[in-house]
């Protein structure tokens, strides 16, 4: 067979290698496109990562500005936009009733949108962080009354019968009932500000005192602008006529028992010895903020020492106008306090006990005391004696919340509320009683203040209106006596965390008009209300029960018992345009 030779002309072989580069590039972009396809994906993912997180921080700066603005008390209107950079947020804000606002903010950048919505409540806090508080005045309790909870009372602890605490007695040495120390009284003819700058961070005044003895409590008539925060007050030692950098004892400045209006505010301080004809400093160290600081009040009527303004461990300098002393009231240590049973381990407290002396008591937990007898354990001597400590309500708190019932108007004469109906009132001052009785019912909208005394009897009811409150609480207060009997109660909104807190500042059953009263006498379920008697005495008799109580003097008989509720310990009450604001929730919600 004759072989056959294929050859192929110039033009068969241009088209063969056209072919073969075309597939060749074919094959590369499919290569490249392979290799920049993820890669172009992961740039768009991580823009649009970036795109949302920036949208989320847009919008929570939205909502933060509207909550900052509202906490300033400045104009917020329902709407408004704010811009950062080329992008902008619009919040929302809405009144949901019941002192509750809702502030809605939607961020979006490159179309990417992330939503944040924040709720706040309308409320100045307080809290009460015992089942009972009292004061000098102390504790008593017999038959088979009890209290659910921790106790502390600046007195003594008594107990008769078979009484029983659940949780800790605290008995603390009381402040003596004169200070050692004043200066001021009435309206102040001069206002030291202080922490407000730098160069006025803190305010000082030098004194002595008359006696050996030790420090448990200053008092200072101060106000604030704005929302400070606590302050340390320290005593230190004399430095060539300045506060010097030694210590000596310390105490805290509690911003929220500080208003906007001039008032005495308590700081217990920890017991530390002070010597007779020694210089020593009060300082009150606060920070520094321009907006957000305290005013004190001062003259130059003090003979005891000078005041002066400036920087602790810095630079102090005389007040302006120069020579002006702060007013104060420093007090030294009164008597040692005692817990007492009736007959051999007859009281039973069922967590620890801490006193100078403790007789006749059987504590579950640890023993603290100096001296005692009759106990089933002995002392454990290794602590020094509780300090006093301050009332969770100052007379700035109390002052505030009568100037808000004011701001309502005023009714002259008794105020009545009876039969089966239900009436609504608030904010308002009655001049004369508020008397509640048969089925009545008594719906607050507001702050009361009532100049004459209260009486609640039969199944009459004094309750909060759940439109205005929610789930904060509202304020009683009046200048008289508290009657509640039967099965009459005061009562919060029905919401978790609503009370009423009723506040008197009778000084009974020590004033002239008491006709036998105490401060506040309660006889039957007083509901879900927390007491308050500063001055004056609490009588709970019978089956009485409450939520918490704070008074001078505390006294308990029959099966009365005290439950304490943990929601106690940060108790929000409304508190007209005056009150700041609290966060409920905070969420991202798209």
């Amino acid at each position: 067979m004759q072989n056959q030779i294929t050859t192929f002309n110039s033009k068969e072989r241009g088209a063969a290698m056209m072919i073969s580069l075309i597939f060749f590039i074919a094959t590369s972009v499919l290569v490249v496109l392979g290799l920049t396809g993820p890669t172009a994906r992961e740039y768009r993912t991580a823009s649009d990562a970036i795109n949302s997180r920036q949208s989320y921080f847009l919008a929570e700066s939205g909502v933060e500005d509207a909550y900052y603005r509202l906490k300033n008390s400045m104009t917020l209107p329902s709407s408004v936009t704010l811009l950062l950079g080329s992008s902008s947020t619009v919040t929302t804000v809405t009144d949901l009733g019941g002192g509750e606002k809702e502030l809605a903010s939607t961020g979006n950048v490159s179309n990417r949108d992330r939503a944040v919505d924040m709720k706040i409540t309308t409320a100045t806090g307080v809290s009460f962080v015992y089942g009972m508080q009292a004061g000098e005045g102390g504790i008593t309790l017999s038959g088979s009354s009890g209290i659910n909870g921790n106790v502390y009372t600046n007195g003594n602890i008594t107990g008769s019968g078979s009484p029983f605490i659940t949780g800790t007695a605290i008995a603390a040495n009381s402040a003596a009932l004169t200070a050692d120390q004043t200066n001021g009284s009435g309206t102040p003819g001069n206002n030291i500000s202080f922490g407000n700058a730098s160069a006025t961070q803190d305010m000082a005044q030098s004194f002595q005192v008359s006696a050996d003895g030790a420090i448990n409590k200053i008092s200072f008539y101060i106000k604030k602008t704005g929302s400070p925060s606590n302050a340390t007050v320290k005593i230190v030692n004399d430095s060539s006529g300045s506060p010097g950098t030694t210590v000596y004892t310390s105490g805290t400045l509690s911003a929220s028992l500080v208003s906007t209006s001039y008032g005495w505010i308590d700081t217990v301080m920890a017991n530390s010895l002070l010597v007779a004809g020694t210089t020593y400093w009060i300082v009150i160290d606060a920070s520094v903020s321009s907006s957000n600081y305290y005013v004190i009040g001062g003259d130059s009527g003090y003979s005891g020492g000078t005041g002066k303004i400036g920087q602790l461990s810095g630079t102090w300098n005389a007040t302006t106008p120069s020579g002006l002393d702060v007013f104060f009231k420093l007090y030294l240590g009164g008597y040692t306090s005692t817990i007492t049973g009736s007959y051999s381990a007859g009281f039973d407290i069922g967590g620890n006990a801490a006193a100078h002396t403790v007789n006749n008591s059987s504590i579950t937990g640890t023993l603290h005391c100096q001296t005692g007898t009759g106990n089933n354990k002995a002392c454990v001597t290794t602590f020094a004696d509780p300090d006093p400590i301050a009332y969770p309500i100052s007379d700035a708190n109390i002052s505030q919340w009568e100037s808000d019932a004011v701001a309502g108007g005023t009714l002259t004469g008794d105020y009545s509320v009876g039969g089966s109906s239900t009436v609504s009132l608030g904010p308002k001052k009655i001049v004369g009683n508020l008397i509640v009785g048969g089925s009545g019912v008594l719906k607050l909208t507001g702050t009361v203040y009532v100049t004459g005394y209260v009486d609640i009897s039969g199944s009459a009811k004094i309750i909060l209106d759940s439109a205005t409150y929610g789930h904060t609480s509202g304020i009683l207060v009046s200048d008289g006596y508290l009657n509640l009997g039967g099965s009459g109660t005061l009562n919060g909104t029905g919401l978790s965390g609503s009370y009423i807190l009723f506040v008197t500042n009778s000084t009974c059953p020590d004033a002239i008009n008491c006709s036998g009263h105490g401060a506040v006498d309660i006889s039957g379920s007083a509901g879900s209300v927390v007491l308050n008697a500063q001055q004056g005495t609490i009588n709970f008799s019978g089956s009485a029960s409450a939520k918490e109580a704070t008074a001078y003097q505390l006294s308990l008989s029959g099966s009365t018992t005290v439950t304490y509720e943990s929601g106690l310990a940060s108790l929000s009450f409304t508190s007209g345009p005056s009150g700041s604001y609290s966060i409920n929730s905070w969420k991202e919600t798209q």
